[in-house]
């Protein structure tokens, strides 16, 4: 048996090299093609971003520290009636955790928090500012300070 392999006529020939331009405007368009579909890919994940800093809670105070009251500075406080009667805080919790959208037109719009008085509202978004990593309620804020919309 022989070893050697069939003939298969002459090699083709190389290519000339293209172009300079052609090549670039080659690789421009394969750069534009990936470019659309990051884009396309990327926007709905930014418009759940953006539903997600809505919808997200702060409760005030957190479930660790239920039952304080907050106070004019936004510390935690002891329950005090006589502060809400008078307007000057302690303030109670309110019924219910705010939504970040709530928390964004308090601190940027200058509206109050919903159920609260200018006073309390002025309260419980200084809590809301000192809120620490590991807090809940923490990733909501920032969400609200660094909105991606």
């Amino acid at each position: 048996m022989d070893d050697t392999p069939p003939d298969q006529g002459p090699l083709p020939e190389e290519p000339a090299a293209a172009p300079a331009s052609s090549v670039t405007s080659r690789r421009m368009l394969m750069l534009g093609a990936v470019g659309t579909s990051a884009v396309v890919a990327i926007r709905p994940a930014m418009a759940q971003a953006t539903g997600s800093i809505l919808n997200c809670q702060i409760p005030v105070p957190g479930p660790g520290d239920a039952g304080k009251y907050i106070a004019s500075d936004g510390s935690l406080a002891p329950p005090s009636l006589l502060g809400p009667l008078l307007g000057y805080g302690p303030f109670p919790p309110p019924p219910r955790p705010f939504t970040g959208e709530e928390v964004h037109k308090a601190m940027y719009e200058g509206a109050n928090l919903p159920g609260a008085t200018y006073k309390s509202s002025q309260a419980y978004l200084a809590y809301i500012r000192k809120l620490k990593m590991g807090q809940s309620g923490y990733t909501c804020f920032l969400s609200v300070q660094n909105p991606r919309t």
